[in-house]
């Protein structure tokens, strides 16, 4: 016998844990499964759902007092019934939503932040270039606390290679938008020097004392204003 078959008035599927043959509609909708629908029934999902939490140590899910129509959902941080689009969309939940709203969502993760990291700067700092405040400390110090580029004062990005993931230093926010606009291309930061170089206008000194404004390349006369 098939668990389950689309075909019409075969819609009957077979729970593996209570082994009770149940109405398609007993199972909650999972767009990750082939058949669109969860492994377990309602009844087994949930239970096996509290037995995980209570096994973790975590508070039992609480539900709505009242019920929720299609198209919305109960937060159980705030208590409010809201719109589905009010909950962050995820890929690990059958519904495709968070249990908590957005501004719930996002205090959870401050709060979580702050408990585990020190704050959001130390996860970020972790979890994108794997390296903590103390040691973007240290490197800071180990150039002066300036721009590993310019020399400017105070610089707060960390510059990293995008293709090994190893960190180079830290710059101020111009130096780090400059290297990422030519795409660390070393060839093309030349190219631009050489650019530069042959377009700007320089002093020249032709006398002691004395200097003159050229250009290799004086360009094009800027255009007559209006």
């Amino acid at each position: 016998m098939s668990l389950m078959s689309g075909s019409p008035g075969q819609s009957d599927k077979v729970c593996p844990q209570c082994k009770r043959l149940l109405p398609i509609a007993e199972f909650h909708r999972d767009r990750r499964r082939a058949d669109g629908f969860a492994f377990y029934c309602k009844s087994c999902a949930a239970s096996r759902s509290e037995a995980s939490r209570r096994k973790r140590g975590v508070a039992p899910l609480r539900k709505s007092p009242t019920p929720v129509a299609d198209g919305l959902k109960w937060c159980p941080d705030c208590e409010h019934i809201k719109p589905l689009e009010a909950f962050p969309t995820t890929t690990t939940k059958a519904s495709g939503r968070h249990s908590y709203c957005k501004p719930c969502h996002n205090a959870r993760g401050k709060e979580s932040r702050q408990r585990l990291y020190g704050g959001s700067r130390e996860y970020h700092l972790r979890r994108r270039y794997g390296v903590g405040q103390k040691e973007f400390d240290e490197l800071l110090a180990e150039q002066g606390g300036v721009c590993a580029i310019c020399g400017g004062a105070d610089p707060q990005h960390l510059d990293h290679d995008h293709r090994t993931g190893w960190v180079r230093g830290i710059l101020c926010f111009n130096c780090n938008g400059g290297l990422g606009q030519f795409r660390d291309s070393p060839m093309g930061l030349a190219r631009a020097i050489t650019y530069l170089r042959g377009t700007t206008w320089q002093r020249a000194l032709i006398h002691p004392g004395v200097y003159q404004m050229c250009s290799p390349t004086r360009g094009r006369p800027p255009s007559p204003r209006f």
